[in-house]
């Protein structure tokens, strides 16, 4: 990885003879259980991609060890290719080589991805892809969401960051790599896919229905109640963003802002440049943004630029909020504003991802995404697996981590579980009488459920199924979002000060 954002260097690329050997490498790993670990030799011109999820560099590289014996390795795949029971595929075991290689590193940010992985990425750096709308990362034997997309389908299914993905349409994610978790999940607008979510303790199944995942990465409005207040939610830092964010803070001046509530609460992250020019929106050229470090290099700090990073500048009141689902360039943005702008950081801790990923085209189709660097605060601060703490810490109420209601069940009187628990617990939330919050389903219960399918305009037979559990949850979200005690401490902080 490169500390000057503006040199040119060149790109190490694999030759094909290393390319081959690389690949007999990870066979024998897989047999010998051996990590070895390597280098990219031969020099070619080549611009990546880097993540931060991500940042536009090049990458240097050393040579690999030449004393390293590849006869073994080129062995071994001999024997599998002719002397496996069945015939083997060549092409298989070179992707299944290339993904091994990646995963021996137990890198959850460092994986291979093949011709349509790559493309997937593509989409996702561009703002527009098509699933379900959550940034995750492989864990153990889940997947675990970072954090869902504002306004996408997992969002609107009740999902949260840090929940724990176990199967995907009954397909155990186990064994599976994150790519090929992400290929399942993912699938055509207006397609469905049913999830095992793990929380805590407790288990459930959501069935969540695929759509378009909008390119609009900034939405705004006036507070309803003080239209001097702007807001803006930030959801994603793909390459419109920056415009988006000056577009909408110019509109919201315009229409009589004149204090600013920014949001990047559940945004997953996204391009590094795009957090550097954001970041650059609130800080005074030549204070600092962030820093970066390869290995074996010392900090590079980034520093306000408006000639490089964009001239247009903001120095309004204004607060910014986090959460536990605000990471990579989101914990940029929020270390650049509260340590060089000094602009008040509301909400609770962030989600802590401190590493820069490259990706490098390989020779064929696929490319390599790798974690190549670490990046610090503005003061030198590695907050991986820590995350940026706020000035002022709100806790959102407790029915946000209510589980989601499973559509395609039945509960009814006399059933006896934890669901029911859940159940009574959103009704108890939403103002119904249940009586005692425990785990049966009792007359008490009945009765609620009534009372609720007869004020929405539901069949009013006490059952929670379908069309009542669907709006059970729909009710549940719209009381989230009125009572959203995070964003009315930003706006109290603003209007007291």
């Amino acid at each position: 990885m490169q500390n000057e954002p503006n040199e040119t260097k060149e790109t190490k690329k694999v030759s094909l003879t290393f390319y081959v050997a690389s690949l007999l490498i990870v066979l024998l790993i897989a047999v010998l259980g051996t990590v070895w670990t390597l280098d990219i030799v031969q020099s070619s011109s080549n611009e990546t991609v880097s993540d931060t999820n991500s940042e536009e560099v090049d990458s240097d590289s050393e040579e690999i060890d030449s004393s390293i014996d590849f006869q073994p390795l080129e062995e071994v795949y001999s024997i599998l290719m002719t002397q496996y029971l069945e015939e083997v595929d060549s092409d298989t075991l070179i992707q299944g080589a290339l993904s091994g290689m990646a995963d021996s590193l137990d890198d959850p940010y460092t994986t291979y991805l093949d011709e349509v992985e790559s493309s997937s990425m593509n989409e996702d750096i561009e703002g527009a892809f098509e699933g379900i709308g959550a940034e995750v990362m492989k864990e153990g034997e889940y997947v675990r969401i970072i954090s869902p997309i504002a306004g996408s389908p997992a969002e609107q299914a009740g999902l949260l960051p840090n929940d724990l993905i176990a199967e995907v349409d009954g397909e155990s994610v186990a064994k599976m790599s994150i790519n090929e978790a992400v290929a399942l999940i993912r699938g055509p607008q207006g397609s469905e896919v049913k999830l095992l979510i793990v929380r805590g303790d407790r288990e459930f199944n959501v069935t969540i229905t695929r759509d378009s995942i909008p390119v609009e990465s900034v939405v705004y409005e006036l507070d309803a109640e003080n239209p001097t207040i702007g807001y803006v939610h930030i959801t994603n830092f793909n390459r419109p963003t920056y415009q988006e964010l000056v577009d909408a803070i110019e509109a919201l001046e315009k229409d009589g802002a004149e204090s600013f509530i920014f949001d990047v609460r559940g945004n997953p992250g996204g391009l590094l440049d795009s957090s550097l020019k954001l970041s650059n929106i609130f800080v005074e050229d030549g204070k600092p943004l962030m820093q970066s470090q390869g290995r074996d290099e010392e900090p590079y700090i980034y520093t306000a630029n408006s000639d490089e990073l964009g001239e247009f500048k903001f120095d309004k009141d204004s607060v910014l909020l986090i959460d536990g689902g605000s990471a990579s360039a989101s914990e940029i943005l929020a270390g650049a504003m509260s340590q060089s702008a000094d602009i008040p950081l509301i909400g609770q801790a962030t989600f802590g991802k401190g590493t820069i990923q490259n990706v490098l085209d390989i020779t064929g189709d696929g490319e390599i995404k790798f974690t190549a660097g670490k990046w610090l605060t503005a003061d030198g601060t590695w907050i991986n697996e820590e995350g940026i703490n706020p000035d002022i810490e709100v806790e959102m109420p407790e029915y946000i981590n209510l589980l989601y209601i499973d559509q395609e069940e039945t509960y009814a009187i006399g059933d006896v579980s934890e669901e029911i628990q859940n159940l009574e617990k959103i009704l108890d939330a939403l103002d119904y009488d249940v009586g005692a919050v425990d785990f049966t389903y009792d007359e008490e219960t009945e009765e609620a459920v009534k009372s609720f399918q007869a004020e929405n305009d539901l069949e009013e037979d006490g059952v929670v199924t379908g069309t009542t559990a669907r709006t059970l949850i729909d009710r549940l979200r719209e009381l989230i979002e009125e009572n959203d005690t995070q964003y009315d401490a930003a706006v109290e902080y603003l209007l007291e000060n």
